[in-house]
């Protein structure tokens, strides 16, 4: 009990210093918005091509922007097999063999989202976090690695000689990104982490996969990792490595360490929901009507807040508390198309975002029947939609409940949906005299300082 209970507590410490980067990450995104729309067209648009840098190219020369990213993971992979040609018939034979390889792992890197950079001779450079940028790119990166070796050996089985082999080197960190053409955009990336990863790869033993250890933090929680020894790199001191053997058996299916299973899926989609989370509060700063004083970002970012907290405290597994996050995240969105249906709408977008970052059809529909039941009156059927309703209504039950409900009265207001602010409180003093929270942990929390709201709502009204 008492280790459940410091679990609970950790997950709650993370939950809060999260919450509290994404306050500052939206009044930063607001601020922005402010800026820009009391800028002319001119300006916003000398804005948008400051954010990649435009190199001048010679007359007949593609034109060539550089783009910086924060955090890439760049894969290094030297496929060994040259030295078995030895007459040309089994030259051709190897030659065609090696085309299937790079065909199967260009496959491979396609799965996991992670860009080609180049083949150099027998050399394979990639990188994940590329062009799209994405938190997950050191798992998936070592994903890759793993498929890829995995691929050989089932090859070495079929057809009984081992020409390939695999020397892997991966590293983390910041790259520049040469990025040129049209139809046909490539991208060059360069910089230490670069050079870093392909250092790894040469000094490599055969089969192994190394990783930095700054890839190793990022990713130690999925994989068998141990301790390689270290690289001295110019200025930085000596780098520490890993090798990876694996999938952790708790993560694989049949713990065999080779294929993931629902956990790892599970646990994966958690660590990714920050990327959808960054480009839907984005979309909602961007489309949101100006009226929306209450069901804006703050609103949005405080309900993801809170069904984790009631969720973890309610005895939920992992995925349930992805269902509710993700149901959270887009439970308000559909206020970018509509008003008073914005809850179906919401599920449109669900629907249209979710398939792209891997969420089932099954997981899908739950979390549109999560956001469903946001829809007023609250009649929640199961344990997550009583989680979400508590969560959405929370306010209620806080000592700022007065003026976020005049957030909500001047929303609606702007609207003509309501009348006079005396209006507004006999009917909120009437709505929150009838709610009652559906969770044991909304109860404990929020119910007692909800009647100390009606008390104070009855001395605001007067009569007519």
């Amino acid at each position: 009990m008492g280790q459940n209970h410091d679990e609970l507590l950790k997950r709650i410490q993370k939950l809060v210093r999260q919450n509290q980067d994404l306050i500052e990450k939206n009044e930063e995104l607001h601020r922005a918005v402010i800026h820009l729309t009391e800028q002319n067209e001119q300006l916003k648009l000398h804005l948008s091509e400051t954010k990649v840098e435009r190199k001048e190219a010679l007359p007949g020369e593609p034109e060539e922007r550089v783009k910086k990213y924060r955090m890439a993971t760049v894969l290094f992979a030297y496929i060994g097999g040259f030295k078995q040609l030895t007459d040309e018939d089994e030259s051709d034979a190897i030659m065609d063999q090696l085309d299937e390889v790079l065909i199967e792992f260009d496959r491979i890197l396609k799965k996991y989202k992670i860009h080609k950079i180049k083949t150099i001779g027998d050399t394979y450079m990639a990188a994940g976090g590329i062009p799209v940028k994405n938190i997950t790119n050191p798992i998936d990166v070592v994903m890759a690695a793993l498929e890829m070796n995995g691929y050989l050996d089932r090859l070495q089985g079929k057809r009984g000689k081992r020409y390939w082999h695999m020397n892997t080197g991966i590293h983390t960190g910041p790259v520049t990104a040469n990025v040129s053409g049209k139809k046909k955009v490539t991208y060059d990336i360069k910089g230490d982490t670069v050079n870093i990863a392909h250092r790894m790869q040469g000094i490599g033993e055969r089969g192994k996969i190394l990783i930095s250890v700054m890839t190793y933090e990022l990713i130690k929680e999925f994989f068998l990792c141990e301790y390689y020894g270290k690289m001295p790199v110019k200025y930085k001191g000596d780098l520490e490595m890993f090798v990876v053997n694996g999938i952790r058996p708790e993560f694989s299916r049949g713990g065999q360490g080779i294929v993931p299973n629902k956990l790892f899926d599970t646990r994966f989609k958690l660590i990714q929901f920050t990327d959808i989370q960054e480009v839907i509060l984005d979309k909602l700063e961007k489309e949101l009507p100006g009226y929306l004083y209450y069901h804006n970002v703050k609103h949005t970012v405080d309900v993801v807040t809170e069904v984790e907290l009631i969720g973890w405290a309610e005895g939920l597994d992992d995925e349930g508390i992805l269902l509710l996050k993700t149901a959270a995240l887009f439970h308000d969105a559909g206020h970018t198309v509509d008003y008073d249906e914005h809850e179906f709408h919401g599920t449109v977008l669900a629907r249209k975002f979710l398939p792209d970052y891997g969420y089932t059809g099954e997981q899908i529909e739950k979390i549109c029947s999560i956001i469903m039941a946001t829809k007023l009156p609250p009649r929640p059927e199961d344990i997550y939609q009583k989680i979400i309703c508590d969560a959405d209504l929370d306010y209620l039950g806080r000592s700022d409940m007065i003026p976020v409900s005049n957030t909500l009265y001047r929303e609606l207001k702007e609207q003509d949906k309501i009348g006079s602010l005396n209006d507004w409180n006999k009917l909120q003093l009437k709505f929150i005299s009838g709610h009652s929270y559906f969770t044991k942990t909304a109860r404990s929390l929020r119910e007692v300082n909800k009647q100390k709201q009606i008390e104070r709502i009855k001395k605001l009204i007067h009569n007519e």
